[in-house]
């Protein structure tokens, strides 16, 4: 079995990429950060002995999407599962006072990224016969916040596509699911507020947020699911947190 996992280099991306070789999966992991890659193919073909290809490119640039991807040999392209993972929020504030580089970063990577991976590996599994794309989404994508805009309409968005994916590509016994976290401690807070370590920190004070290895069991569940069952979504939350903006905090 072959996961083809991008944004791999940290967090949720990581932990699935070491969940899916703890059960003998091979693994092509991409991600904009090469010594991270490869740091991570070292570790992981060391502990699990498995076979694990990287690809070190960014999603948002689509010649360099469409060259990796062409370039998988015949074992590669036997892969069973696409995890659309690599995404982002960058900044947070009102709609009115927004910074089109930071939407224009999201967009691409959120769902344009998201995009030109599956367009080019989709047909890839129609030849094969099979395959199953399990995109990362968010509670932002269920619920709106404020601050939250423009990321909560990629996120959104999909979801949406992620739909009407489905409904494409049922014709080839191919799936598509989505997995929804709620507030989950990666490199997502810092990412958000441009490396400001103390607000990053903040957004998990008084309460335990889900970790990435919590959301790589769902992906890996949903991934391991017998021929004709796809489930279609799910949404985790730390126990602490009853919506986007409530949560229940000891301070």
């Amino acid at each position: 079995m072959i996961a083809y996992i991008t944004g791999a280099t940290s967090g949720i991306g990581e932990a699935c990429a070491r969940k899916f070789a703890t059960m003998g999966w091979d693994l092509i992991i991409t991600g904009r950060r090469k010594e991270r890659l490869e740091e991570l193919q070292s570790q992981i073909i060391e502990q699990y002995s498995v076979k694990v290809l990287t690809q070190n490119y960014d999603v948002r640039d689509l010649k360099d999407v469409q060259k990796n991807i062409s370039s998988l040999d015949e074992y590669w392209s036997k892969l069973d599962v696409l995890l659309n993972n690599a995404g982002l929020a960058v900044g947070r504030g009102s709609f009115q006072e927004g910074i089109y580089d930071d939407w224009e970063r999201m967009i691409d990577t959120n769902l344009k990224g998201l995009i030109y991976v599956s367009r080019e590996i989709t047909p890839i599994m129609i030849k094969n016969g099979k395959g199953h794309i399990i995109n990362i989404a968010s509670l932002a994508g269920i619920e709106s916040y404020g601050g939250g805009n423009v990321y909560c309409a990629t996120k959104h968005g999909v979801r949406a596509l992620s739909r009407s994916m489905r409904i494409d590509l049922v014709q080839y016994g191919i799936k598509v699911s989505v997995v929804s976290p709620g507030a989950t401690d990666t490199e997502f807070s810092i990412v958000r507020y441009k490396g400001n370590q103390e607000l990053a920190e903040k957004t998990y004070d008084g309460f335990e947020p889900l970790k990435g290895e919590d959301i790589a069991e769902s992906v890996f569940f949903i991934a391991n699911q017998p021929k004709h069952v796809n489930i279609e979504e799910i949404f985790i939350l730390p126990t602490a947190q009853a919506s986007a903006t409530i949560f229940h905090k000891t301070n």
